[in-house]
Formats: structure tokens, C-alpha cells, sequence
């Protein structure tokens, strides 16, 4: 095979939203067999440019070729039938349809004019069996875990005969063991010859799984790398324009230890077998890092610290009393507030301007009967959008508007509006580009130098270390080890992380 050869070739693509140039005179080459990697900040272009070449929208100049031919399309069913499919992030198939009725949407087989359905699950359980996949073919798409529901997608894609296929954020939902199959499924399409274009704010994932980059910035084409020959920190420099930022250096000394007064004490929290016995201890300005896998009861442990999920047993103390947080609201009094993990469904409102977002939190802590005065309101606003850099700074703006990483900052804005003493933060950083990634580490670290006590969770265990004074690990709904931040390498957490359980009781180890 050969692995040079064009299947893709795109050539000064721009795209203009009004006076606006979206794209710039864009490059991209996708080859046989290669995973190549669509790499900027959110408002770099990287969605337009899957768009242009996907039918969704039209260029106004460029050219583009599929196989040396060149081809326009119209729509997505035209770049469908050229070979081009697009597995998206929000998954777009219909979660009450069995999954053999998925992978033959639109393309159904009748006989007799009715559908056979015989003739359907049996070809979906070979589209299935030809990637590995041991999924029943008749089960219902919507009772499937997302991993499984993403695998659905793509096996969909490629029963249409695909040469070319865009993975839009495909990893944003899964955890480790189930990146790990989906990343077999890649390669086994891209021995086949298949082009992928992969798109994933992961760094590690592109450079494990990605052959190739791309770089915009601006909706400018920044250049095509290989990933073997660029380092990380070069790749970071030229998705930003500048050189790569990081949190800064951080003392070494005294090492982090468990707080003799803590301001937050959770002994024995217990919610049904999601999470078991677990101890919880967070000091003043300290920021407490949560590593677990998807699933392992980290985001049922923060729901139940902050009154989004009544706990079955345990005694939770707020600054030495005995509290007991049966609602938000009751949390938020004390001091204590939350961010989910899902942004879009339970946090920013995005038909809402980013002045009423800000405010909401506030308003809704003084009742319908006591509004804001409307001058005092923009005020507020205003000084949370320049304290945190929110972009563009138009308090009329709709949020749902904003990138990912802007979006974030208003909802923490909100949230630090109500002045915090205990903020609880569920992946913030999920689905945001690397520039406003870094950007909201640093807000968290400002704020806890400001005394607010921080529980951070996410997925990337370098930004747990980084972020965190203390990390604690959660396996299996159970706490089975805390240590040092600043003591502990990325691989030893990893190690704790995905260690087999050792029956060691739930108990805590501070290192």
C-alpha cells in the first residue's frame, strides 16, 4: 500500500461568515492509510474546515480533490457517496433504533416491499464482526454505553464503502479502557487503506494514534507536520503563536499533608455501590485533585459533596460542623458550589446572554422578589469578564456563542460570583482548546491563593499533578489512595489509577 498517496486533497480553501474570514487560503492532505490530525485552539477554523470538505457548507474559493478527482459538493450525502463519512461528537444516530437499524439507516434493505430486517442484522453483525466488535446487532443503540454507541457510529461509516473518515472529538466521552478499543478499531481501518482525520484536544492521543498534523490558527494554515518529528511544546507554540504556556513553577517544599482543620470533612460517604466508605479532606486555599476512570465514582463522589446527590451514610462537617447537604441550595448557603462535567446541560444557559449567565447564580441566591438592579447587574458582569479574560467582552453576547474555553470562564464566573468557600469542578477543562486549557489551571491555582478550597476532577492525570496540592485516587466508588501532588510522577499515578483491586479496604494513604 501506498501510504503517500493522496486520497484527499484540498487546496486554498476560505470560507467567508459575512466580512468574516473563517478559513484562509486552508491546505489539507489526507493520505491511504495515514491518521492525520486536525490540530488548533476552538475558533481556529478546525470545524469549518471538517464542514468544507464534509458538504456542509460551501468554500468560497479553493479547490478540492477525492482520488485526483476534482469535486464539489453540495451536501453531506454527496460527500457521502464519494467515500467521506463524519462520526461526530454529539453521536447523531437514534438511540430508541436497534443498532442494526443504525448502521442501515438510509440505506435499508426491502423485500417485497417491506424491510428485511433479516437481511439488515445480518449485515450489521458482519460490518460488526469485521471490526472486532462482539456488540449484539438487535440490541436497542440507546441501552449501549456511549463507548459502544461511537464504535455504532463508525461501523456505520464504514458499511458505506468509506475511504475517507472524520472523527470529530471521539474520545471526549470515553475512558481509558475504551479509547484503547476504539484506537484498535482505528488502526484496523487505517491498514485497510482507510484516510482518518482525527480531531481531539488530547495531546497524547494524537501523538499515540496520529501519523500526521495539521496546525491552523486564526483559520490560517500554521503547516503539516509528521508527529514523530514535532515535539509537544513546538506543537503548542504553534497553536498558540507564542511560546507554549504553563502553569508556573511551583515550590517544592513543604510537601502537601492533610490539613489539621480542614474546612470540608466527609467521613464515610456512601451512595448505594457508586461510592463506598469514602473519606474526604480539603484545607483552605487547597486544591485536592480527583484521578479515576470514567465510571470508577469520582462525579457521584462530587455530586454528593455538594448536595446534588443525597448521600445513604456519612457525616459531612463545613468548617467543623456537622452539616447536613440535602439540596444545592442548602450547599450553596454554606458556601459550597458546584460545576458539572457537562457544561451545556447543566451549566451555561446558551440561549442566554453572557450578562444573564453570570448574574443567575446571584439572582437566584436573592429570590425573584429582590432583583438585581439592572446597573448593578452589567457592573458585576463586566468585572468578571475583564478579571477573567472572557472573549469576545460583549455582555449581550448569547453564551452558546463562545468557544468551549470561553464558555467555561462564565460559568466560573458565576459560580465565583457567589463568592465560594468550597468550589467543586467536574472536568472543567473537557473540550476546550490548550490556550484557555492552561487559562483555567491558572484561574484555579489564583483562586485557591485566594482561599478558596478547590475539588478539581479530570481525566488527564498530568493536569491533576499539575493543578492539584494533594490528588486522591478513586477506584471502583472507593478512595484507595491519597498523595503528594508534587511527589508523585504521571506514571505512578497511573499505575494507582488503573492498579486491580487489592481488597485494601477503601482506606486512605496520605504520601
Amino acid at each position: 500500500m501506498d501510504q503517500e498517496r493522496p486520497l484527499l486533497e484540498l487546496r486554498g480553501a476560505t470560507v467567508r461568515f459575512g466580512a468574516d474570514v473563517v478559513l484562509d487560503e486552508v491546505d489539507l492532505t489526507l493520505r491511504a492509510g495515514e491518521v492525520h490530525s486536525l490540530m488548533g485552539e476552538n475558533g481556529a477554523g478546525k470545524s469549518t474546515l471538517i464542514k468544507a470538505i464534509t458538504g456542509v457548507i460551501p468554500m468560497d474559493a479553493g479547490q478540492l480533490r477525492v482520488e485526483g478527482r476534482q469535486v464539489r459538493f453540495s451536501t453531506p450525502a454527496e460527500a457521502q457517496r464519494a467515500g467521506i463519512s463524519t462520526v461526530y461528537q454529539e453521536i447523531d444516530l437514534l438511540p430508541n433504533l436497534s443498532i442494526a437499524e443504525n448502521i442501515g439507516l438510509g440505506r435499508e434493505r426491502r423485500r417485497a416491499g417491506m424491510l428485511d430486517r433479516r437481511s439488515m442484522t445480518q449485515r450489521a453483525r458482519e460490518v460488526l464482526a469485521d471490526l472486532g466488535l462482539d456488540i449484539d446487532p438487535g440490541s436497542i443503540l440507546g441501552s449501549q454505553p456511549v463507548s459502544v454507541q461511537q464504535l455504532v457510529a463508525i461501523a456505520r461509516a464504514i458499511s458505506a464503502d468509506v475511504k475517507i473518515l472524520v472523527l470529530d472529538e471521539p474520545t471526549s466521552s470515553l475512558d481509558l479502557d475504551e479509547v484503547g478499543e476504539l484506537f484498535r478499531v482505528i488502526r484496523e481501518l487505517k491498514s485497510r487503506g482507510v484516510a482518518i482525520l482525527f480531531v481531539s484536544h488530547f495531546l497524547d492521543q494524537v501523538y499515540e494514534i496520529c501519523d500526521r498534523i495539521t496546525v491552523l490558527r486564526d483559520g490560517i494554515h500554521v503547516g503539516e507536520y509528521r508527529t514523530d518529528q514535532l515535539l509537544r511544546i513546538e506543537l503548542v507554540q504553534k497553536m498558540l503563536g507564542q511560546e507554549g504556556a504553563t502553569l508556573r513553577e511551583r515550590d517544592p517544599a513543604p510537601v502537601a499533608r492533610p490539613p489539621a482543620d480542614p474546612v470540608l470533612s466527609a467521613r464515610g460517604i456512601s451512595v448505594g455501590r457508586r461510592v463506598e466508605s469514602a473519606d474526604v479532606e480539603l484545607g483552605s486555599g487547597e486544591v485536592l485533585g480527583i484521578a479515576g476512570l470514567r465510571g470508577s465514582g469520582r462525579t457521584v463522589l462530587a455530586r454528593a459533596l455538594t448536595g446534588v446527590t443525597r448521600i445513604d451514610a456519612g457525616v459531612i462537617r463545613i468548617e467543623q460542623t456537622e452539616e447536613s447537604l440535602d439540596s444545592p441550595r442548602r450547599a450553596m448557603s454554606l458556601g459550597v458550589v458546584y460545576a458539572s462535567e457537562d457544561r451545556r446541560r447543566d451549566g451555561i444557559v446558551a440561549e442566554m446572554s453572557v450578562l444573564d449567565n453570570i448574574t443567575l447564580g446571584l439572582q437566584a441566591e436573592r429570590g425573584s422578589f429582590r432583583r438585581i438592579p439592572p446597573e448593578r447587574r452589567r457592573e458585576l458582569a463586566a468585572s468578571w469578564v475583564d478579571a477573567l479574560g472572557i472573549r469576545p467582552p460583549d455582555l449581550d453576547r448569547p453564551v452558546g456563542t463562545l468557544s468551549g474555553g470561553n464558555q467555561q470562564k462564565v460559568l466560573l464566573a458565576r459560580l465565583l460570583a457567589l463568592a465560594p468557600k468550597i468550589l467543586v469542578l467536574d472536568e472543567p477543562t473537557r473540550g476546550i482548546d490548550v490556550g484557555s486549557k492552561v487559562e483555567v489551571q491558572h484561574l484555579v491555582r489564583s483562586m485557591a491563593d485566594n482561599g478558596v478550597s478547590v475539588v478539581f476532577i479530570s481525566a488527564e492525570l498530568e493536569e491533576v499533578l499539575n493543578v492539584g496540592d494533594r490528588v486522591a485516587v478513586v477506584r471502583d466508588g472507593r478512595i484507595v489512595e491519597t498523595v503528594d501532588a508534587r511527589s508523585t510522577t504521571i506514571d505512578g499515578l497511573l499505575a494507582l489509577v488503573a492498579r486491580p483491586d487489592e481488597g485494601d479496604g477503601g482506606q486512605v494513604s496520605h504520601g
